[in-house]
């Protein structure tokens, strides 16, 4: 992915920072050019409505609640906004979601893909 079709913002959901890094790292290879990190819901959401984010991925188990109930509150606030998962969890979210979901361990080609077809949407 050389190029990026979401925008510049994205707001990171994950509660393992070496993750969470890595997935930053691979945000700004594919031309974001700012992440906000959090592990929580709440915080999620303060987040989002700081900085909007033009996409969020999020973890499925994360402190306090799940990504997919963070990207639920954000999407109440602000409406939609292109999101998608990275989780170990992948069969958790099975028929729960139409989002692209990318497994962990993280493979740069999966994440890639997944945010051109979040962008796409």
């Amino acid at each position: 992915m050389t190029t990026n079709p979401c925008g510049k913002h994205a707001l990171i959901i994950e509660d393992e920072m070496l993750i969470a890094l890595e997935v930053e790292s691979l945000l700004h290879d594919f031309g974001f050019e700012s992440c906000d990190i959090v592990d929580n819901p709440a915080d999620a959401v303060k987040s989002a409505l700081a900085h909007r984010p033009d996409l969020v991925t999020a973890d499925m188990r994360i402190l306090g609640g799940t990504g997919v109930e963070a990207v639920a509150k954000i999407t109440e606030r602000l409406g939609w906004v292109p999101h998608i998962y990275v989780t170990g969890n992948p069969d958790m979210l099975a028929g729960k979601t139409a989002a692209p979901v990318v497994d962990k361990p993280l493979s740069r080609r999966a994440l890639a893909e997944a945010c051109q077809r979040a962008c796409a949407a």
